[in-house]
């Protein structure tokens, strides 16, 4: 039997339907592969629009967004669109509902436990970062080989205990996420035992590449090679 003319559905063509996040955040429908530059921008992104919030701005253009972290426009309308359709044409994106959707992506709808290994002069410097809290994480525990050497903490402070107590306070704990700040020989230990407590993301801050399993995501901050990546543009004249 024929089909009635006009009875048939127009169907949305793939490419154009708009993703939009589950009820709890889930963003595991995204098949494709977002770069890690513009995964490190969405925090940027979610710092400026905290500002915004505070300032009681309800509504800010890209171009807006753009001026306050540095890009261009099209760059934050591109980084954004990986992850739903949150802008209002000609309006522009809703602060407080582009922010609620920015913490569901980062994974910070909640305060996130980290562990915290090495108590010398970068690991007190941490602990002392008062921003960690305002961005969803706080330092639930400090370990170190040498926890009697290790600087005063400010009243009300996590304690630093021995590296024997690592395992069975982090798994206690529940805790995620742990920050590897010792010397390089005594990192890949310490990455190890992180991931035997069911670790699943460390920040190392160790110069040298440690190794995890796949399922564990590991982030290598090296702070001198930054400052060389900085003096050879510097010293060309090139922008990074």
């Amino acid at each position: 039997m024929a089909e009635k003319s006009g009875s048939r559905k127009k169907r949305t063509p793939p490419s154009s339907r708009i993703k939009v996040a589950g009820p709890a955040g889930d963003f595991s429908f995204l098949k494709e592969k977002i770069p890690e530059a513009a995964i490190r921008r969405l925090s940027t992104y979610q710092r400026i629009l905290n500002q915004l919030g505070e300032e009681g701005i309800p509504v800010a253009s890209s171009a807006e967004l753009a001026g306050r972290c540095g890009v261009n426009p099209a760059q934050v309308r591109k980084d954004l669109a990986y992850f739903g359709g949150f802008g209002i044409r000609g309006k522009g994106y809703y602060v407080k509902d582009l922010g609620k959707n920015l913490r569901k992506i980062l994974g910070v709808t909640s305060i996130q436990k980290v562990a915290l290994v090495g108590a010398g002069n970068l690991g007190s410097a941490l602990l002392a970062h008062k921003e960690f809290l305002s961005h969803g994480f706080i330092i639930e525990a400090v370990f170190d080989k040498f926890p009697k050497n290790a600087q005063p903490r400010k009243a009300g402070g996590p304690p630093v205990m021995p590296m024997s107590k690592l395992g069975a306070v982090v798994r206690a704990k529940k805790i995620a996420i742990g920050i590897v700040a010792v010397p390089s020989e005594g990192a890949q230990g310490v990455v190890t035992r992180l991931v035997e407590a069911g670790v699943r993301g460390i920040l190392n801050f160790a110069p040298i590449q440690v190794s995890a399993p796949p399922s564990v995501k590991v982030k290598n901050v090296d702070l001198a090679s930054e400052l060389e990546n900085l003096s050879y543009h510097l010293s060309t004249g090139e922008e990074d």
